[in-house]
Formats: structure tokens, C-alpha cells, sequence
């Protein structure tokens, strides 16, 4: 019994032994790391984006906020996004040859893919050799170093139009963009996303000054979503073009439509009241709401706030600034 006991003393003082070495070597640090996060997480989660975006913008928004409810769900939605990291796929399937007078050239189809998306997320665009030997030009000038062991498919003296070298160039240029994609700095750049945007958004805006709203409310619109995914990073930069988006749907006598894409467009430029667009927006946004019997009172406080702090000046209309993007 005695034996039994002293087995028994034994193994209650090594157990309590543990127990306060495992007490004191737990640090702070690590028992605020098996605590739940309070923070906005970057991680895919399950969500409800009603409850969601309401319960992060009353958590992190100040209560004195002007921002609508809707106004606060699309902010939201757009931090989201933005945490998630978005990648994007390029494919060239077909290439045709077109003769122009004088000039002939090959132009390659170009389909732009959001990994994990559905077709309803792909852009389309087609872009000639000499459009990809231009954009190679520009980035030299302003990445030497990261362009250093980016190789470019020359030109060559004979045989530019044969299948075989034709389909070389597809999978070579194919390769060449998702090259460019992975870095950084070239992604994000205006040369490699003017390259993929900028000759849609000309000729949309052609469209918009030629009074051909509805041609160029069909090329924007198909434009918008590339741009979104192209510079989720910088949401400002898209507004010109939900501007005009708001502006041809106004002009088509589709307000509902214009005051949706207005909605967007404000929601990127609450943080940014000294962007031109703001206050053309604001006027536009009051006119549309009133002609659709929404509360309009909240966008004329906001105008009434900023005319009360800036010093007045001539402010072009929303129609007047979409007119002058993009022009020659």
C-alpha cells in the first residue's frame, strides 16, 4: 500500500509539475492568437453580403457617416474584393488577316479570363503585332530591369502570314501577357493596362460624342468589367468610365439604369470630394433621383457641404467631362 501511495504522490506532483510549466511558457502573444479576430479578414469566407457589409460598416464606419445604406453595402463590397486576390488568364484562339489599301497584318484574339470565373467574366479584344511591339517599347523605357529576360518574337523578312509562324506568335504572345501579369509592378502599370482597355475605350467614347449612345453604352459596358479586374487596386480610376456609362443611359432615357451605375461611380469618390467628376456626379445623381422619386435630400445636403467649402468655380457637366476623355 505504502508502494501504491508513494506511485500515486508521485504522479500528482509531476502532473502539477506540467501544469505550471505549460502556464508559464504560453507568452501573450500566443494566447492572442487562439483568440477570434476582430479585424476584417482577407480569407474566402462563407458570407451573407446583407448582414456582412452592414455589420463591417457599422463596426468601422464612423456613426456621423453621410453614406446611404446602399452607398455603405457597395463600399464594402468593394473592400472585399479587393482583399481577394484576383487572377487573370490569357488565351489567344484564333488569329484573322486583314488587308487594309496598302497595309496588311495579322490581328490575334485575345480572351482575358478571371481564374475560377464563368464565362459571363471574360473579356474579349484583339490586339495586331504592332500594338504588342509598342507596349514592349514602353515598358523597356519604364521597367528595364524587370523586362531584362522577357524575350519579344521578332519580325521576320518573309513568311509573316504563314500558318506556322502565325501560330507561333499566338503561343508566344500568349506567353508574353501572362509574363507581364505576374509581376507587380507591370500590372498595375498605365502602359500595360492602357494596352488592354484604352483602344475600346476610344472608340466607346468616339461613340458617346457622335451622339451614338447606344453603340457606346455597349462597348463601355463590356470595357467596365476588365478595367474592375485590372485595377481593383485603384477603384477611382474607373469612374470616368461609369460617368459615361451613367451619361449614355440618361441620353437613352433609362435613369434607373444611370442612377445604378451613378450609385457605383460615388461610392468610389466618397474619400476623393476634390476628384472632378464629384460634384457633375452629385448634380447628375440629384437630377435622376428626383425624376425617380428617390431621396434625393441626402445627395443636396452633400452638394450643399461641399459648395460651402470650396471656393466657387466653373464646374463642368457630367456630360461635358465624358465628352473630353479620350480625344485625339
Amino acid at each position: 500500500m505504502d508502494q501504491d501511495s508513494d506511485c500515486t504522490a508521485e504522479r500528482e506532483l509531476l502532473e502539477a509539475v506540467n501544469r505550471i510549466t505549460a502556464f508559464s511558457s504560453t507568452s501573450p502573444s500566443d494566447e492572442e492568437q487562439n483568440q477570434p479576430k476582430a479585424g476584417i479578414s482577407c480569407e474566402v469566407r462563407k458570407e451573407d453580403p446583407e448582414k456582412d457589409n452592414l455589420q463591417d460598416s457599422s463596426a468601422s464606419l464612423s456613426p456621423n457617416s453621410s453614406m446611404t445604406t446602399k452607398e455603405l453595402q457597395e463600399y464594402w463590397r468593394n473592400e472585399k474584393r479587393q482583399c481577394r486576390q484576383v487572377k487573370l488568364l490569357f488565351e489567344i484562339p484564333s488569329t484573322r488577316i486583314v488587308e487594309h489599301h496598302l497595309s496588311k497584318y495579322v490581328m490575334y484574339k485575345i480572351i482575358i479570363l478571371q481564374t475560377g470565373s464563368f464565362d459571363s467574366n471574360k473579356s474579349v479584344i484583339e490586339r495586331r503585332y504592332s500594338d504588342f511591339e509598342k507596349l514592349h517599347r514602353n515598358l523597356l523605357e519604364e521597367f528595364s530591369e524587370e523586362m531584362e529576360d522577357v524575350t519579344f518574337p521578332k519580325k521576320t523578312l518573309t513568311g509573316n502570314f504563314t500558318e506556322e509562324i502565325i501560330n507561333e506568335r499566338k503561343l508566344a504572345f500568349k506567353d508574353y501577357l501572362r509574363l507581364l501579369y505576374s509581376m507587380k509592378y507591370i500590372r498595375r502599370s498605365k502602359k500595360f493596362i492602357d494596352f488592354l482597355t484604352r483602344p475600346e475605350l476610344q472608340e466607346g467614347y468616339g461613340c458617346l460624342r457622335g451622339g451614338q449612345y447606344t453603340k457606346a453604352l455597349e462597348i463601355l459596358l463590356e470595357v467596365i468589367g476588365l478595367q474592375e479586374r485590372l485595377t481593383r487596386g485603384n477603384p477611382v480610376s474607373i469612374v470616368p468610365t461609369l460617368c459615361a456609362i451613367v451619361v449614355c443611359h440618361k441620353d437613352l432615357e433609362k435613369p434607373a439604369s444611370a442612377f445604378e451605375y451613378g450609385e457605383k461611380a460615388l461610392s468610389r469618390l466618397h474619400m476623393h470630394t476634390s476628384h472632378k467628376y464629384y460634384i457633375p456626379l452629385l448634380e447628375t445623381m440629384i437630377t435622376l433621383a428626383y425624376e425617380l422619386g428617390k431621396d434625393f435630400l441626402s445627395l443636396q445636403e452633400k452638394l450643399e457641404e461641399w459648395k460651402a467649402k470650396k471656393d466657387p468655380v466653373r464646374v463642368f457637366t457630367l456630360k461635358e467631362l465624358a465628352v473630353r476623355e479620350y480625344v485625339q
